[in-house]
C-alpha cells in the first residue's frame, strides 16, 4: 500500500510544472517533488506547489536530509518570531546583509547614535559577528592564540573564550595584519570557525568546549590565498560546507556533528581558495552551493558535490566579496579594476552573461542588493547605486567619508562603514538619489592596528544595537533611540 506522502507526490507530480523551489525526496521511495516550505506545523511540512496548491506532508516520510533541513529553518522561524531576532552567520540567515530591524532611528543626532558599551579583548585580527539568543560570536588573535569568543550582546561581559589554534602570522599577512578573517557560524548550539590558515573547528555555544576540528590544507590538500582563508563557514541542514582550494577538491561538505566527511567536489580545482564565502541557493530545483573563485564562478550540488555549471570570471590578486543570487541569476564583483557582472542560468543549467561592466569594483566591502538596486563601494567612485536589471549607475556619492568600505541595510537604510578613518554614514535606501541621515566615527580604534591594515570589519545592525569592530575593539550602539 501506498504511503499517504507517496499518493501525493505522485498525483501532484503528474500535472504540476515546478518553478524555482526546493528539491523534497520521500524516504522510502525516493520520488521527488518541487515545493516551497511555507509552514511547519502538528510534525507536518506544508508544501507549496507551482500551481498554488499545499501539501502537507508528514516530516518522517521524508529524507533524512529534508529533515535536518526542516529542523533547521523550525528553529530559524521560532527565534525570528520571538521576542528577538537572530543573525547566526556573516551577512544574516539569508546571505543578504539586511537585518531584519524596524523601527529604528531615521537620524541620527548630531554626533551619532548613544554609545552603549566597549568590549576590549577581541584581540587582532578582523572576523565579524555572529549573534543569537542574546550572545555575540566572533574570533581574534590574542598572543599567539587563535581564541573563539562569547560575548553577551547587551552589556558586553565576555561569557567565554576558547583557543583553537595557533598563529604565527607566517605566510599569509603580507604586512596587513594577523588574526582571523572569517566570520563563526552558529547552528544548533554549536559554533563553527575557520582560522588564517585552515583549522575549522566546532566548538559548543554554551560553554566553548570543543568538540571537533579538521584542517582544509593538510586533511584536503587545501591552498590558501596570500592573505589567509578569509571566507565564513556555511551550514545547510546537517553539513558544514567549506572551500579548501587546491588541486584536490574545491569544495567540502561535513557532517556538522562530527566533522566527517560526507563529499569532495574533486573535478572542483580552482587553485587558491579564494576570500568569498559560500552561499546556498536552489536553482532550477537544484539545490547548490555557489561560490567564486578567482577564475571561475561555480554551482555545486548539494547532494554529492558535482559541478552543476561554472562561469569564467578574469579575477586578479584576490575576489573577496559574497556572490548575491535572485532567482536563477547570480551578481558578483572584485576589485583590482575588474568590476562585476550579472550571469543567469538557463533551464539546463547553462550559464550566459547578461551584462558585464566596471561600474562596481568592489574590493571587500560587500554589496546589498534592495529590490531591483545594488549597493557599495566601487573603487574610485565612493559609494554607488547600481541597476540589478542592466548595471548602470543610478546614483554615485564620493565624499572624505564615503571612499570605501563595507555596508549593511536595516530598516531602509544603508550603514556605510569607511574603511579609512572608521566613519558611519546613515543613507536612505533611495534608486533615485543620496540621501544622508545621519554620521559619526568610531572610537575607540585600535593603536595595535597594523600601518596598513583599515577598518574591515563589516557592522551589523540586530534588535536595535549597531555592532561595529576595529581590531581588539567591538563597540555598541544604541540605533532604537
Amino acid at each position: 500500500m501506498k504511503s499517504a506522502v507517496s499518493t501525493t507526490l505522485t498525483i501532484l507530480a503528474l500535472f504540476v510544472t515546478p518553478i524555482f523551489a526546493r528539491t523534497w525526496t520521500e524516504a522510502g521511495s525516493g520520488k521527488t517533488i518541487e515545493a516551497d516550505l511555507v509552514k511547519i506545523e502538528d510534525g507536518k511540512a506544508h508544501l507549496k506547489l507551482a500551481n498554488g496548491r499545499i501539501a502537507p506532508v508528514p516530516i518522517p516520510a521524508l529524507s533524512p536530509d529534508d529533515q535536518a533541513y526542516i529542523a533547521t529553518q523550525e528553529k530559524q522561524m521560532a527565534t525570528t518570531t520571538g521576542s528577538a531576532s537572530q543573525w547566526p552567520s556573516f551577512r544574516g540567515p539569508k546571505a543578504d546583509d539586511i537585518s531584519p530591524d524596524t523601527g529604528l532611528l531615521k537620524k541620527w543626532p548630531d554626533g551619532g547614535p548613544k554609545k552603549l558599551w566597549v568590549y576590549e579583548q577581541a584581540g587582532m585580527g578582523y572576523s565579524g559577528f555572529s549573534i543569537v539568543d542574546g550572545k555575540l560570536y566572533t574570533q581574534g588573535t590574542r598572543g599567539d592564540d587563535v581564541t573563539v569568543i562569547c560575548i553577551d550582546a547587551s552589556t558586553g561581559k565576555e561569557k567565554w573564550a576558547t583557543k583553537v589554534s595557533k598563529d604565527d602570522g607566517e605566510g599569509y599577512n603580507s604586512g596587513w595584519g594577523n588574526g582571523p578573517r572569517g566570520t563563526p557560524t552558529y547552528s544548533d548550539e554549536r559554533v563553527y570557525t575557520l582560522d588564517p590558515k585552515g583549522v575549522v573547528s566546532c566548538l559548543d555555544a554554551n560553554d566553548g568546549k570543543v568538540v571537533w576540528q579538521k584542517n582544509l590544507v593538510t586533511d584536503f590538500g587545501g591552498e590558501m590565498g596570500g592573505w589567509g582563508y578569509a571566507e565564513s563557514p556555511l551550514v545547510d541542514g546537517s553539513h558544514v560546507i567549506l572551500a579548501p582550494g587546491g588541486k584536490k577538491a574545491g569544495m567540502v561538505a561535513l557532517d556538522k556533528v562530527t566533522g566527517a566527511t560526507v563529499w569532495e567536489a574533486k573535478e572542483l580545482t580552482p587553485g587558491k581558495a579564494e576570500y568569498a564565502s559560500i552561499l546556498v541557493a536552489e536553482i532550477n530545483g537544484v539545490r547548490q552551493y555557489v561560490k567564486l573563485f578567482e577564475q571561475q564562478l561555480v554551482g555545486v550540488a548539494a547532494d554529492d558535490g558535482r559541478v552543476v555549471w561554472s562561469s569564467p570570471w578574469e579575477g586578479k590578486v584576490a575576489v573577496i566579496p559574497t556572490p548575491i543570487v535572485r532567482g536563477n541569476e547570480v551578481y558578483i564583483s572584485s576589485g583590482y579594476g575588474i568590476g562585476c557582472k550579472l550571469i543567469k542560468i538557463d533551464a539546463d543549467n547553462k550559464p550566459s552573461d547578461v551584462w558585464q561592466n566596471k561600474t562596481m569594483v568592489n574590493h571587500h566591502g560587500g554589496v546589498v542588493l534592495v529590490d531591483d538596486h545594488l549597493y557599495g563601494f566601487s573603487d574610485a567612485k565612493g559609494l554607488i547605486c547600481q541597476n540589478w536589471k542592466d548595471g548602470e549607475m543610478v546614483w554615485n556619492e564620493k565624499g572624505q567619508y564615503t571612499l570605501k568600505g563595507a555596508v549593511h541595510v536595516a530598516d531602509g537604510h544603508l550603514y556605510a562603514l569607511n574603511e579609512d578613518d572608521g566613519t558611519v554614514t546613515l543613507v536612505e535606501i533611495d534608486p533615485k538619489e543620496y540621501k544622508q541621515d545621519g554620521q559619526f566615527k568610531l572610537e575607540p580604534q585600535s593603536a595595535n592596528r597594523h600601518p596598513k591594515g583599515k577598518i574591515w570589519t563589516h557592522p551589523v545592525v540586530l534588535n536595535g544595537k549597531l555592532y561595529l569592530r576595529d581590531q581588539e575593539y567591538i563597540v555598541c550602539y544604541d540605533v532604537k533611540g
